[in-house]
């Protein structure tokens, strides 16, 4: 098997492992709205930024829950470098991460089985295993990328890059990008459909929740 292929199997069995883990309670959405009311305050307003650095607040509608719930324990942990995210995750039990993730991504996207342009190379050769060409996530434990922010995606890679995200094997895979691929494939799974979308909140805060 040729090494790249190798490394994307590794990978994803990897991935698979550690976020799978044991069986737990489906998501109750019903529950997680009123819980979900301080997401909105920036999940909730569509183009919204993070104010220092500045970057786009991720669009979670349509993203996988169970991905979501992954990133929520790993801002708890600290796994993730966020103030402001770990101080909301800190307070959250298992449970709450997932009926919050349960009504803040809706239905996941389902992929159409096309793409918007031509996949960048390094697309091709590291991210297709686990997002596929369209972005659309291949399981639940991955995220999906189509539609997302371009500059929340790159932010994502850099953060692995630096460490700030801790995760062993995304870390050996984005040292082999340049800050051009880095922008490539950000730019690419920016534009593919259907999109990832935000759940905008009502038109007061606390209308969000009723």
């Amino acid at each position: 098997m040729p090494p790249c292929r190798l490394g994307l199997k590794i990978f994803c069995i990897v991935m698979a492992l550690g976020a799978a883990g044991a069986s737990r309670a489906a998501g109750d959405a019903a529950r997680g709205k009123p819980l979900a009311y301080t997401c909105l305050g920036c999940h909730g307003i569509e183009d919204y930024k993070n104010v220092y650095p500045t970057y786009s607040v991720p669009r979670l509608v349509g993203q996988q829950p169970d991905y979501i719930v992954a990133a929520l324990k790993e801002y708890k942990s600290s796994d993730r470098s966020h103030g402001t995210m770990h101080a909301q995750a800190a307070t959250l039990s298992d449970q709450d991460m997932e009926d919050i993730a349960a009504y803040m991504a809706g239905t996941p996207l389902k992929s159409i089985g096309s793409v918007i342009g031509t996949p960048p190379a390094k697309v091709a050769q590291l991210c297709v295993a686990c997002h596929n060409k369209d972005g659309v996530a291949a399981s639940g434990e991955y995220p999906s990328l189509s539609g997302q922010h371009a500059d929340y995606l790159a932010r994502t890679l850099e953060e692995y890059k630096r460490g700030d995200r801790k995760n062993a094997v995304m870390a050996t895979f984005v040292t082999q990008l340049t800050a051009t691929d880095i922008r490539q494939i950000a730019d690419y799974y920016a534009q593919q459909k259907p999109a990832l979308q935000t759940l905008e909140r009502r038109s007061s805060l606390f209308s969000a929740k009723n």
